[in-house]
């Protein structure tokens, strides 16, 4: 029996989020046969899984990708349904090859160019663009572990609504913009809320002399800052900015404040200052870890394995990533700004695909 042939693109994009749609609305543009796979069900569906009232901090105009506007004013600031059925609306405007249900395990050089071993079987390419993102893994301390199986726990990743958790004493920890959003919630829904969050939180006002904080960054090109620029240095360094939301917003709702977590027992958590509180449940809005953990290419993850690229460009000729934080800029992560690190991978990429191409990915459903 002849066995089926291995498919073939000149580029495999990995990722189906903002980040993988970017790069290829951007190979579209070049002759490039490509394919993107992604881990989901549907496209949009990392911004579907998240808290029912999640709301984006940056106006509409400053979270669209090039080519497809979002059905809304401007200055409104969108739900996270808004911007998944945008996401699954963009790759169907722009026609993109995207093969959903396919979850990339592992990735390997090969003779020609990489192998991706997939849920869904075999795929190579001649180039491969890693745009999974920077937040795969929910990251809990190990503090968790210390209390009882009465306490209710649930990461940011999966916590939906209030109702999830007793409708008692709640301790949010985390001072990102989800705990403080979080936490709020939590207060208006009757629970005695708690936020546990670090001393170098900084929290700016969403609207500054009537315009929104985004309009100042695009005018001042904040945005633009390059993250290993002595600014860009600094910036990274205290990356812990909360969008909108006042300490003051948080007491005036009745949210109690504390310190650090350092350990936890029973139904009881302790903070760096010495005090504690007994909860009925806890919610880890304490971030995530990158995993590239399934990325087998010699010399394209450091010894903590993390990605090692600059700008984008990884140390293996033909490998790239797109969508990290600080990729290059303030703003390499963000919805409305992923497409410029994209469209500076593409330059890069069309040189590379050969003038005969490798062959087309086959018609998806």
């Amino acid at each position: 029996m002849t066995r089926p042939a291995t498919p073939t693109v000149d580029v495999l994009v990995v990722g189906g989020g903002q980040a993988g749609l970017s790069m290829g609305e951007q190979l579209r543009r070049t002759g490039c046969s490509f394919i993107i796979l992604d881990a989901g069900d549907r496209i949009g569906h990392r911004w579907r899984s998240r808290w029912d009232s999640l709301r984006l901090f940056t106006p509409a105009r400053y979270s669209e990708l090039p080519g497809k506007s979002l059905p809304l004013s401007p200055w409104c600031y969108p739900t996270k349904d808004t911007v998944a059925d945008y996401l699954e609306d963009y790759a169907a405007h722009h026609r993109l090859p995207v093969q959903l249900g396919t979850r990339v395990t592992a990735l390997h050089r090969s003779a020609g160019g990489f192998r991706a071993d997939t849920t869904s079987g075999p795929w190579r390419g001649g180039q491969v663009v890693v745009a999974t993102g920077p937040f795969q893994t929910p990251a809990v301390p190990p503090a968790a572990d210390g209390l009882s199986a009465e306490v209710v726990q649930l990461h940011s990743s999966e916590y939906r609504r209030p109702e999830q958790l007793p409708t008692g004493t709640v301790l949010v920890v985390g001072g990102g913009n989800s705990g403080y959003q979080i936490a709020l919630e939590l207060a208006a829904s009757g629970r005695e809320a708690h936020l546990s969050r670090g001393k170098h939180n900084v929290s700016v006002p969403q609207r500054f002399m009537g315009r929104d904080l985004f309009w100042w960054q695009d005018v001042l090109r904040v945005l633009d800052i390059p993250g290993d620029s002595r600014l860009g240095r600094r910036m990274r360094a205290n990356d812990s900015t909360v969008i909108g939301i006042p300490l003051r917003g948080l007491t005036d709702a009745g949210v109690a404040l504390h310190e650090r977590v350092t350990s936890a027992g029973s139904r009881s958590v302790r903070f760096v200052d010495d005090t504690n509180v007994d909860v009925d449940a806890v919610v880890w809005a304490t971030g995530f870890r990158s995993d590239h953990s399934w990325i087998r290419v010699p010399g394209a993850l450091d010894d903590d394995g993390s990605p090692v690229h600059h700008r984008g460009h990884s140390a293996v000729s033909g490998l790239y990533f797109l969508g990290l934080s600080w990729l290059h800029t303030t703003g390499s992560a963000l919805l409305g700004f992923v497409a410029r690190d994209a469209a500076h991978l593409a330059e890069t990429v069309k040189t590379r695909c050969p003038d005969e191409r490798l062959g087309d990915p086959p018609a998806l459903d």
